[in-house]
């Protein structure tokens, strides 16, 4: 008989399925590369979207809720960046419960410099 999951795994299951429930929206994922190289103002990355300001800050508030940006403020501005370890950490855990042979094999490849 499997054991019943514990309240922290619970806990993490949730908070993942936050990650790609954020994950979901083209708009949200565009957001998230558009912050790849360092943080952005909320006003910069509107403007880089055919959509509303208050839309765009939607789409900001669901990735900050899942832990994929953050936010801080600098004078008047609100900065938003990347947090690519949850980003990371969520998906790999993922991909290892899903397919924990082709995350071995990928290691194993990239260790020993084969081509995949």
């Amino acid at each position: 008989m499997a054991e019943a999951p514990s309240s922290s795994d619970t806990t993490a299951v949730a908070r993942d399925a936050g990650v790609f429930r954020a994950l979901a929206d083209p708009t949200r994922r565009q957001i998230l590369e558009d912050l790849r190289p360092g943080e952005l103002a909320a006003g910069e990355i509107a403007g880089r979207f055919p959509i509303s300001g208050p839309s765009v800050s939607r789409h900001l508030g669901v990735l900050k809720g899942a832990g994929l940006v953050t936010e801080r403020r600098d004078g008047n501005r609100i900065l938003y960046a990347l947090v690519e370890e949850r980003l990371a950490t969520t998906v790999g855990r993922f991909l290892s419960a899903v397919c924990p042979e082709q995350v071995v094999l990928r290691h194993t490849k990239r260790r020993t410099g084969a081509s995949e």
